[in-house]
């Protein structure tokens, strides 16, 4: 691993999963950022193609290879765009359920450890007019982290479906040890420091066993971080203060499934899910980067996709796993330019009967350009 510190010129080696779809589009302006960022800060990325996916398909029959998987480890950090097709008409969904492209990413994941996932919802104030919420609560606006454990809980455990008593009967069990409550709440309070310092842990201590259990340990945890401020909210209570008042989360910790629904709700209040970057990290420095959204297939090839949710994932790798805090300030500082400027992909052009007035509809490869110009 190699760690960049300010006046330091740094060599990285970042694996390119460029998938499918709109994937190789968003990747291809996402590296030319990251050029941009190199060649201002005195950096060098070295890139490495990795097929993973339905392109991985049709190259080896597989959505993703050993040799794939040794790519990525031997990588710094991954920069991804999106996998996957059509459900309704690729040839990849005819195929059984592991092998097909959506089991790569679970096989990666699985196979780098990557149990951290990371979700950031912030609300631009050129893009206000998306968010489906009212004046009065999204106030300046708010800027959160989603904090999900990505490999433990409800989703991981084991599972049945049986008769009992003559009545078919299922059963998901939600399991947690303290070592893997342990290392994600370590990591959300590793990432508070570097935003706002408060983290809001979410459970559902009043009912559950498991929750009981995390309350205890981020406790624990919290005792080592005395700069950063903490609570404990329900669930229940943080899906409804979300939409209340969003601008008071900084860091929200939480489970696998509670961590599911959630992002996806807060993803929804910033009003257009191609701006939201995400993370997946590992106990290293290591993390695999992407955006939110999918491989959109039905515009593949238009150069027209929105490139900014994974140039954001980009700038979240060179601040998580290579520590160029400066350098990502840089690109997130360009994509608020471009947007004040009035330039928009088309996902987030003002809607019908909004003001176009100083708004320049670009491309995908355009967008790109004009954020690696103001890096």
């Amino acid at each position: 691993m190699h760690y960049g510190k300010e006046g330091i010129e740094m060599d990285f080696k970042v694996g390119v999963i460029a998938g499918d779809g709109i994937g190789p589009e968003v990747t291809a302006e996402a590296t030319k950022v990251l050029d941009a960022i190199g060649q201002k800060y005195g950096h060098t990325f070295h890139y490495t193609e990795i097929l993973m996916g339905g392109c991985s398909i049709d190259a080896t029959g597989v959505p993703l290879t050993d040799e794939a998987i040794a790519a990525a480890k031997a990588s710094d950090a991954v920069l991804m765009g999106s996998i996957g097709g059509n459900t309704t008409t690729s040839p990849w969904y005819k195929l059984p359920p592991n092998l097909r492209p959506e089991a790569g990413l679970l096989k990666i994941r699985k196979e780098l450890n990557l149990f951290a996932n990371l979700r950031p919802a912030y609300l631009y104030e050129e893009l206000k007019a998306a968010c489906p919420l009212r004046d009065d609560i999204i106030g300046d606006g708010f800027d959160m982290m989603i904090m999900r454990e990505l490999t433990g809980g409800l989703y991981f455990g084991e599972r049945s479906t049986k008769e009992v008593d003559g009545v078919m009967t299922a059963c998901d069990s939600l399991t947690y040890n303290e070592n893997e409550i342990r290392r994600i709440a370590i990591r959300g309070f590793d990432i508070a420091m570097k935003r706002r310092k408060k983290v809001t842990s979410v459970d559902k201590a009043n009912v559950l066993d498991s929750s009981r259990l995390w309350r205890k340990v981020v406790e624990e945890v919290a005792k080592d971080y005395p700069e950063v401020s903490y609570e404990h909210m329900l669930v229940d209570n943080c899906a409804m203060q979300l939409v209340k008042n969003p601008a008071q989360f900084d860091v929200i910790l939480t489970e696998n499934m509670f961590g599911d629904i959630l992002s996806d709700e807060a993803s929804m209040v910033t009003g257009s899910i191609g701006m939201l970057s995400s993370a997946s990290l590992n106990e290293t420095k290591f993390g695999l980067y992407e955006p939110s959204g999918g491989s959109a297939p039905d515009i593949a090839g238009m150069g027209i996709a929105n490139p900014i949710a994974t140039i954001l994932s980009a700038a979240m790798m060179l601040r998580y796993s290579f520590d160029l805090d400066k350098e990502a300030d840089a690109v997130e500082a360009a994509v608020k330019q471009v947007l004040k400027e009035g330039y928009r992909t088309g996902d987030i052009m003002p809607q019908s009967g909004e003001s176009t007035e100083g708004i320049t509809k670009v491309g995908t490869a355009e967008m790109g350009s004009l954020i690696a110009e103001r890096v």
